[in-house]
């Protein structure tokens, strides 16, 4: 669906793209990476690497760098996944709650957490996409 996406926000001119719509991450660029970057930060978390890029949304200069980016999560992701056995998913990580208080959390709880993250935003991009009189990708398990 990620792909789908970037393919239909790709129908929008760069300037609308990267214009602040006053969403939560501003413009549907922003968004879009902001998703990307989660992705990475917690497989920073998950694979105690970091690898995940340190550039600022406006660094990104075309659809075709975005495009890249997306490629590199994605493949990521996939490696990540296709080498975690089966109860690597229960496999505990203590994390810090915004309290501050130490607790441990499963690798499954990331994963859903980053799922619920990407899902959450979509939905943002399906509004902004609305608003311009831009129909989103149709979702559903069908088309997948």
């Amino acid at each position: 669906m990620r792909r789908k996406y970037l393919e239909t926000l790709g129908q929008v001119s760069w300037e609308e793209f990267t214009k602040n719509r006053e969403a939560s991450f501003h413009s549907m660029r922003n968004i879009f990476v902001h998703t990307l970057d989660a992705i990475e930060y917690w497989l920073d978390f998950l694979e105690t690497k970091n690898l995940r890029p340190k550039k600022e949304y406006e660094d990104y200069k075309s659809f075709e760098e975005v495009r890249a980016y997306m490629e590199s999560v994605e493949k990521r992701l996939n490696d990540y996944l296709d080498s975690l056995p089966k109860e690597g998913l229960n496999t505990k990580y203590p994390v810090k709650d915004d309290g501050g208080k130490v607790m441990k959390i499963s690798a499954e709880d990331v994963l859903i957490h980053v799922f619920e993250e990407e899902v959450h935003h979509r939905g943002e991009l399906i509004a902004l996409l609305w608003q311009m009189g831009i129909e989103p990708p149709a979702m559903g398990w069908k088309g997948l």
